[in-house]
This record gives C-alpha cells, sequence and structure tokens, in this order.
C-alpha cells in the first residue's frame, strides 16, 4: 500500500507503491498502519481485495478504520479521534470520503461497524501501541 494506497503504482504525489504507509501488524484481515508523510491520512486503495485498514495518529491510537471492495477502492471509513457535528466515533461512506452520506455528511456507527472498533481497540491495547511505542516514541 502506498501512494495513497494507490493500485497504479504511482500517487498523485509521485510516490512509488509501498512508501507511503508502514505496516505495524496484521490481526486476519486487519491491517495497523503508520502513515510515514505528516498528518496520517487513510488510504484511498489497497492491493487486497476487501481488506480493513487501521490508520494510527501521531500518538499511536487509532485514527481511522477503513473498509475496501472487491475492486480495492476504499468503501467507508470510520472516523474515530476527530467528531462531525458531536458524533463520535462516526461513518463516512464512499471513495473519496462522504459522497455516499446523508445530508448530515456523516451516519452513525452499526452494531456491526461498532463491533469492528471494539475489536480494533482490543487489538490496540493487547498487542500494537507496545509496537508503536518501540518504533515510534
Amino acid at each position: 500500500m502506498g501512494g495513497r494506497g494507490s493500485s497504479s503504482g504511482i500517487s498523485v504525489k509521485g510516490r512509488a507503491y509501498g512508501t507511503e504507509y508502514k505496516s505495524l501488524h496484521t490481526a486476519g484481515n486487519i491491517k495497523f498502519v503508520v502513515y510515514k508523510y505528516g498528518n496520517p491520512t487513510a488510504p484511498m486503495e489497497t492491493m487486497t481485495k476487501r481488506r480493513v485498514y487501521v490508520t494510527l495518529g501521531k500518538d499511536g491510537a487509532p485514527k481511522y478504520i477503513s473498509y475496501y471492495d472487491a475492486e480495492n477502492k476504499r468503501t467507508k471509513q470510520i472516523d474515530l479521534d476527530k467528531p462531525h457535528h458531536g458524533v463520535l466515533p462516526h461513518t463516512h461512506h464512499g471513495y473519496e470520503h462522504k459522497e455516499n452520506d446523508t445530508s448530515k455528511g456523516f451516519a452513525h456507527l452499526t452494531d456491526k461497524e461498532r463491533a469492528m472498533v471494539d475489536r480494533v481497540d482490543k487489538i490496540w491495547r493487547k498487542t500494537v501501541y507496545d509496537k508503536w511505542k518501540k518504533k515510534y516514541s
């Protein structure tokens, strides 16, 4: 994954595939990644069909959980650290971020999404945060 996850091989910023994110931990189909250039951003695309990525923030905590389809494109993103109209966490639908959302610009989490947030939190607390601290703090 690199260049905003671009499966084309080169990002719009000219970065080669595989250079923009560092993989920190994988648990099943969930991959925890760290963005290497500035403020964290979730990948737009992936090379693994139906992957779920957890993008960690600069403090090592989960910032985004993003989902990808059979064409390797982002389909939705759960924002974990920045409220939208006071709602946290919340979901945005679509490749770009919220083009498939309601007029509110976001959606409340479904039960399935809430279970994923809980699963990610459990994995992060048990394994990922210690790995992040060893590499980045």
